[in-house]
């Protein structure tokens, strides 16, 4: 990690080094022969969508080259991404909502040959981190089991899915990366608060 350097692109830096990318997409995705024609475009159609949405922000990590990205924005605190969401939001995530302490990961892509262990979790730990937010969350595609494997492996839990129209998948697994300490206390890892508190 000591030769990874990280760098925060603003919206335009990002459609600037899109096409580049798209091409880390491709060597860090595992798409069926052929579909990786497909699969590329529809990350640069997410990308030109994504980078539209108030406070989007992006990190990259570089070696000698693009080693790997993510990016998000925060969560609108109306509760509308949760929108679709099977069953009763989680009392402490709806609480978090409203405070505006949420910040959705779209995306995180890691160059497969990198010798840089971790690499996705500092990503997005420091994305998180820079945005004081006290939850990541992200949706993933229930088909693309080696994605939610990977998102797993990083620390993040489900807890429920989300239906959305189309285009795309109509439901998503919806998945939560804590950043607080778990104390007898908050066993979830999330610290409740008079700045997270809906009031009543």
């Amino acid at each position: 990690m000591d030769a990874v350097r990280l760098r925060r692109l603003n919206r335009w830096q990002a459609e600037d080094l899109s096409e580049d990318l798209a091409d880390l997409f491709v060597e860090s995705s595992v798409a069926a022969p052929g579909e990786e024609f497909r699969g590329r475009e529809e990350f640069l159609r997410r990308l030109a969508d994504d980078v539209r949405l108030p406070g989007f922000d992006m990190l990259i990590a570089e070696t000698e080259a693009l080693a790997g990205c993510a990016y998000g924005f925060p969560v609108p605190r109306d509760g509308s991404w949760w929108q679709g969401f099977d069953g009763p939001l989680p009392q402490n995530i709806e609480q978090l909502t409203a405070s505006g302490h949420l910040f959705a990961i779209a995306e995180t892509l890691v160059h497969p040959h990198g010798q840089t262990r971790g690499l996705a979790r500092h990503l997005q730990e420091h994305l998180l981190a820079d945005h004081e937010s006290s939850l990541g969350v992200t949706l993933v595609d229930p088909s693309h089991g080696a994605a939610r494997a990977a998102f797993e492996a990083w620390g993040w839990q489900e807890v429920g899915q989300v239906r959305r129209s189309l285009p795309g998948p109509t439901v998503l697994r919806a998945l939560v990366l804590r950043l607080g300490q778990r104390t007898a206390e908050h066993p979830d890892g999330l610290a409740h608060n008079a700045r997270t508190q809906r009031s009543e």
